[in-house]
């Protein structure tokens, strides 16, 4: 089997550099798509060209990570305890998965060959990446993020001001977040996304925003308490509840339902179009549950302890 000739990095015996030139073809992988080698062998001979960054990515990684350092020093010149070097590991690890994902091969194999590595992508992004960034940033460094001439004309926008408030609500979080998740795995709606850049651009944008949305909801880093803790635990489990139908039109699909890798040829791994996309509910639900379950044991935590310390007390009654 060779590279499919529709191939978002392959195309008319040329790879498609970074900045959009065509670059001659490996003489290697000629050869191996000659000789019917499985497209992952190929893929791994074109590895470097397979890193991409979009134009982006390039602009807002740089920012966020200078908006984040500035105000991680800024802080820690006042208080250290408030800025431990944790908060600055956990914001590069957000970071690194939000980038990472959409400029590795990990973007390519998903655009063109698999549902899976696609999904993959998505609930890194748009889940573990936000969590960790909003953990990082939470208490008062959230409120250095921005310098001072640049917050004050901001807060001072009334409309900006007034479109944060309505989007901040924990029900219009949640109900943002779910139809980012929802409508994007349509399958009509999933391939016309692949099959077109910006509206794929779109897409992972609205994945990232809405899962910083949601997860400003559930750790509350400025604690201006719109949800108590027995609310944020329910929100944790309504967020599980409304992914829940994607997971099943996934996992229990009797056929494949996604037409752009349905009818692709090149199966990397030897994985059926079925099983891909399987796979890729199974991907979703336990990316779900391991985020959100670690975020509801947190919000019990002090619950348990509480229930404990009454143990001995009633013992000695």
């Amino acid at each position: 089997m060779g590279v499919n000739p529709e191939s978002a990095k392959v195309r008319a015996g040329g790879i498609v550099g970074t900045l959009g030139r065509e670059e001659p073809e490996h003489p290697a992988s000629r050869n191996m798509a000659a000789q019917g080698y499985p497209p992952v062998a190929v893929l791994f001979v074109h590895f470097p060209a397979t890193w991409e960054t979009p134009p982006a990515v390039l602009v807002a990684a740089p920012l966020a990570a200078l908006l984040f350092a500035q105000a991680f020093f800024r802080l820690r010149r006042r208080r250290p305890d408030y800025a431990p070097w944790t908060r600055a590991l956990l914001f590069g690890a957000g970071l690194v998965l939000v980038v990472l994902p959409v400029i590795s091969p990990l973007d390519a194999a998903g655009d063109d060959y698999l549902l899976s590595a696609h999904m993959l992508q998505h609930v890194l992004i748009g889940d573990a990446a936000a969590a960790l960034l909003v953990v990082a940033v939470r208490g008062p460094l959230v409120f250095f993020l921005l310098p001072p001439p640049v917050l004050r004309p901001l807060a001072a926008f009334k409309p900006l001001r007034a479109l944060l408030s309505f989007v901040l609500r924990p029900l219009v979080s949640l109900a943002l977040w779910a139809a980012a998740v929802t409508v994007w795995h349509v399958p009509r709606f999933y391939d016309f996304a692949a099959a077109h850049p910006g509206v794929h651009h779109l897409e992972h944008v609205s994945f990232v925003a809405g899962g910083l949305l949601v997860w400003t909801q559930l750790v509350d880093p400025a604690r201006h308490g719109r949800l108590r803790r027995p609310q944020r635990i329910f929100f944790a489990l309504a967020m599980l509840a409304l992914t829940q139908p994607v997971v099943d039109f996934l996992l229990f699909s009797s056929s494949a339902r996604y037409g752009r890798y349905a009818d692709q040829p090149d199966r990397l791994f030897g994985l059926s179009p079925l099983t891909d996309q399987r796979l890729a509910g199974a991907v979703m639900m336990v990316e779900q549950l391991l985020t959100l379950g670690i975020c509801v044991a947190i919000l019990l935590r002090p619950y348990l302890h509480e229930r404990r310390a009454r143990v001995p007390a009633l013992s000695h009654r």
